[in-house]
């Protein structure tokens, strides 16, 4: 079987691949961008490709079995244009490393462990207990609004809990009353979302439905002391909307992984929006990092070895986006 990993996310899910597969397997690394004939080629033959995009500039790869997206977000693959022959799959094993960095988003908000630090290696004890005006804030009994309920809002909901934090759900599709979910919407009653949360964190996927959700009239309805994290993807959150509300302090901050404009093979360093993010105190700025660890890439991994070894066998895959169209 010819496996092609295609980009640069891609190849760093095939190291050691081939003794996860078994004997028989081919494997090409290919750039992002395919500039010889042979790269052509290779891309063009292949029966399993590993890549986050696919798109009419690519070959077409005719007799392809599969394409695995080697995350959750497949908004960059045109499954209208791969072959019908192919299976279309993607993963997760994202969802522990994002719920981390939510935590610890919102914990750097609370206990200022590096600020104390710095403080008192000049002799400065300004958060020594035993008066209130040193006091610093603490996330129990704060309630944590999750704009999506997949594999990334159940595992921040379950952190949750173990801090003590009250947790409301806006989902697409209703989610019941349970140990880990106090009150749930669905996302015809956003209205009444928006204002029941200290924290929101975005985490639908991208598209016609969700692309800006989050605007001007959600922010206008959310707490002046709420803090935005969004760990889905940039457009899901109005562009526009956002800076304005954090520029005039509408709410009270936001700490933003997933962007507007991103780097490509002709420009490495690049602003992550149009609109100068980059100069307001009120936001933390992360360029695509809250899923990206090496549990990640080794649980993903697994998932994309298995799918190769499924369709090889002839068995069903997991995880299957669209599956064969003939």
């Amino acid at each position: 079987m010819r496996i092609v990993f295609h980009g640069e996310n891609a190849s760093s899910f095939s190291g050691d691949f081939a003794a996860l597969v078994g004997s028989g397997a081919e494997i090409t690394i290919l750039p992002d961008v395919l500039s010889t004939a042979a790269e052509r080629q290779a891309y063009a033959q292949a029966d399993v490709i590993v890549g986050v995009r696919f798109d009419a500039s690519l070959p077409r790869p005719e007799k392809l079995r599969l394409f695995h997206v080697p995350g959750a977000g497949y908004d960059a693959v045109d499954l209208t244009l791969l072959p019908a022959s192919a299976v279309v799959c993607n993963c997760f094993g994202h969802e522990q490393a994002i719920a981390e960095y939510v935590m610890t988003a919102l914990l750097m908000r609370h206990v200022p462990l590096a600020d104390a630090d710095q403080r008192l290696r000049r002799g400065d004890w300004a958060y020594w207990a035993g008066a209130p005006e040193r006091a610093h804030d603490e996330m129990a009994g704060k309630t944590i609004g999750l704009l999506g309920f997949g594999h990334i809002g159940k595992a921040v909901a379950a952190r949750a809990k173990a801090f003590e934090m009250e947790v409301v759900v806006a989902n697409r599709s209703a989610v019941a009353a349970s140990a880990q979910v106090d009150r749930a919407f669905t996302l015809d009653a956003l209205d009444t979302f928006w204002g029941t949360f200290d924290y929101l964190v975005v985490s639908v996927p991208l598209t016609d439905e969700t692309r800006g959700l989050v605007g001007a009239s959600a922010f206008a309805a959310m707490r002046p002391s709420a803090v935005v994290v969004n760990v889905g993807r940039g457009p899901t959150i109005d562009e526009q909307a956002l800076f304005d509300a954090l520029k005039s302090n509408r709410i009270a901050g936001a700490i933003v992984d997933t962007w507007y404009a991103y780097p490509g093979p002709d420009r490495k360093n690049v602003l992550p929006s149009s609109l100068p993010f980059h100069e307001l105190p009120n936001v933390v700025m992360t360029p695509h990092m809250s899923g990206w660890t090496s549990g990640t890439i080794r649980r993903r991994q697994r998932t994309i070895a298995d799918n190769v070894r499924r369709r090889a066998a002839g068995e069903p895959c997991t995880n299957v986006v669209r599956g064969e169209t003939v």
